[in-house]
């Protein structure tokens, strides 16, 4: 059995982060991914909506830390961890695998959550994965290939009907996102197609739009997006969807309405990865109504000085879900398991700022927790940011340039994509004939 003096689970910013730290100090460990790739969660919604492609927010793990020679990356998903053997056990390579390890460090991130009602993640889009990002892409130009070839005026309402339930940050940048889609892309590509015939509902139970920021950004994101055309619906709460039809219920008056749409995504709620729950039952340690794990201040877990959890698989004394944290949190870790910092010693974080973008030329910012920011200046600052956190040049590049031709001018460069239900339907045909 192979022994390593750190393995790290995951492949999202904080263990990565870990990862380079342990690198560069040459500490010997595996880390292991479900995924091939790394993936730029907070740009899901580019990829969805063809301004960028899923290679350029998805680089390959081993190519980011091929650099390491201490490092060892495997394909896998972690089923099981033994703290008394101090081994994990993972399915990958057609088999089952057991490797030990000195230290742990759990970082496997969050998955949708739909508040006990889990039968809507079947008729709902979710946008946490790549596939996640390719379907939604697929399913917003089918809506508009089929729109474009129907006379039912009724059928062609609800193909052109997008809902978006959630108004935090994905919530609030697919909706703008979808709204710019009609007015600016599709607008060129189905003369018969008018921008108004499209409507997008933006649903959230409170009453803010990006409710973390509060205050004067939540109102001008909410300004801006109704005047982009989105239909903001706050304090209001989905409590059914079924038939293309979603339903919403004021959550003061408890009147309800019903939404007749194709399209419904999902952004509201996470649930922490399924170890979370074997590594709570193997430690002792408490979770929180999303099944994250309560960590103690130095990031460990439960009564296993030596298992570390990071990231949004985490929950401690209120810090967002972001990947900011996430890398903090990472590298907080591996400077105690090299040594340079004492081990025991608290996480600290330290707040350098949210942003989040709202519209073409428009995000807001907040910076170091007290500095607001809106408007185009606010939206350079999202780029910038977020051009240096991609891995590689080649991808930063590429990201200019894409950016550059969905903003300022009206293309879509990555809205490549097949019609599925035409190939099936020509599969089953063959089929049927072949049988006959």
């Amino acid at each position: 059995m192979d022994t390593y003096e750190v393995v790290i689970v995951g492949s999202g910013f904080g263990a990565l982060a870990a990862a380079k730290s342990l690198g560069k100090a040459g500490v010997k460990f595996s880390l292991i991914s479900s995924t091939t790739e790394h993936l730029f969660q907070p740009l899901l919604y580019q990829a969805a909506t063809g301004m960028l492609s899923t290679g350029e927010i998805a680089p390959p793990v081993r190519r980011i830390l091929a650099r390491y020679e201490s490092a060892d990356v495997r394909l896998g998903k972690v089923v099981d961890v033994d703290p008394e053997l101090h081994q994990v056990t993972y399915i990958g390579a057609g088999g089952s695998h057991t490797i030990g390890y000195g230290r742990l460090i759990v970082a496997t991130g969050a998955t949708q959550a739909y508040f006990g009602r889990d039968e809507f993640k079947d008729r709902t889009f979710a946008l946490k994965t790549v596939d996640d990002a390719v379907a939604l892409r697929e399913q917003i130009l089918s809506c508009y290939e089929t729109a474009h070839q129907t006379s039912d005026q009724e059928a062609r309402k609800e193909l052109l009907s997008f809902v978006v339930v959630g108004a935090g940050a994905t919530g609030v940048e697919l909706a703008g996102q979808i709204r710019d889609l009609a007015q600016r892309y599709f607008a060129g590509s189905f003369p018969d197609i008018h921008p108004d015939d499209v409507t997008v509902t933006l649903v959230d139970g409170v009453k803010d739009v990006l409710p973390a920021f509060g205050g004067k950004l939540s109102t001008y994101a909410r300004a801006k997006l109704e005047k982009s055309g989105v239909e903001v619906v706050t304090g209001a709460m989905v409590t059914d969807i079924v038939d293309d039809t979603v339903t919403v219920q004021d959550v003061d008056t408890k009147t309800s309405r019903t939404i007749a749409a194709k399209t419904v995504i999902w952004s509201a709620g996470v649930q922490a990865s399924d170890l979370a729950a074997t590594v709570a039952e193997r430690t002792g340690c408490e979770t929180d109504r999303a099944g994250r794990l309560l960590v103690h201040d130095d990031l460990t877990v439960g009564t296993a000085k030596d298992i570390y959890a990071i990231g949004d698989v985490t929950s401690l004394n209120g810090l967002p879900g972001q990947s900011p944290v996430a890398m903090q949190q990472g590298r907080h870790v591996a400077k105690v398991i090299t040594g340079k910092t004492e081990a025991g010693t608290p996480f600290a974080y330290t707040d350098k700022g949210s942003m989040s973008i709202v519209g073409r030329f428009s995000a807001v910012v907040r910076l170091f927790g007290k500095v607001d920011m809106s408007g185009p200046v606010a939206w350079v600052i999202w780029l910038a940011v977020h051009l240096m956190y991609m891995v590689g040049f080649r991808n930063r590049y590429v990201a200019v340039v894409s950016w550059m031709s969905s903003y300022i001018g009206d293309k879509r460069p990555h809205f490549q994509y097949t019609d599925k239900s035409a190939v099936l339907t020509q599969a089953k045909q063959h089929e049927d004939r072949e049988a006959a």
